[in-house]
């Protein structure tokens, strides 16, 4: 998993309230168990129309947002059923961070679990990035997780709270496999001991 420090990028607005991951990722898309590809996917049913050309009033489709690498979003992002492929899909579109007022439980930790940063903030502070987000290509936020800070293009900052558990593994790049890798001597000396006390196992 990528390591998260520091993100600059593009912005752009989705004030929608109730996102859930089957808008995410519709789900049509789920019949493959691949993290890459799905960025296609990502939001289809807003960003497509039914001819299957992109619906150019779509933020994402917007010369501004097509390279997009925080959303911020209105509250209760990724609610509905527990799929990880909504992670997945904004991780291959090129979302790092998603930032709300709230997030469902499930979609929250699995974001972390896979490289994506997010970041609950206050109504207020939603409202001041949200119109930072709309400048178009102008929208650019930077989102430090050491400092725990997003500063906007006007130089105003942002602090946020996080769990230190979780950001000790997001600026590390460790999901739970390499969570696990960490203890990998540990491992080998215990199944060395385990050995040579059992070798009939």
């Amino acid at each position: 998993m990528d390591k998260f420090t520091k993100l600059t990028g593009v912005a752009a607005p989705l004030p929608v309230v109730n996102i859930d991951t089957d808008m995410i990722i519709p789900k049509d898309y789920l019949k493959t168990i691949k993290r890459t590809g799905l960025g296609k996917g990502l939001f289809a049913e807003a960003r497509y129309l039914e001819d299957g050309s992109l619906n150019p009033d779509f933020v994402l489709n917007k010369p501004a947002y097509q390279n997009a690498k925080i959303l911020v979003a209105g509250d209760n992002f990724g609610c509905g059923s527990s799929r990880e492929h909504a992670p997945w899909a904004l991780l291959d579109f090129g979302i790092r961070c998603v930032i709300s007022t709230s997030f469902a439980d499930i979609f929250y930790n699995n974001c972390f679990k896979n490289g994506i940063l997010p970041i609950v903030v206050s109504q207020e502070d939603l409202d001041k990035l949200m119109d930072d987000a709309q400048r178009g290509a102008n929208a650019v936020l930077t989102v430090d997780l050491e400092a725990q800070e997003i500063s906007g293009p006007d130089g105003g900052k942002i602090k946020f709270d996080i769990d230190a558990f979780k950001r000790h593994c997001l600026l590390n790049g460790l999901d739970d496999i390499g969570l696990t890798l960490e203890k990998a001597s540990a491992i080998s000396n215990f199944e060395a001991q385990n050995s040579a006390a059992r070798p009939w196992v």
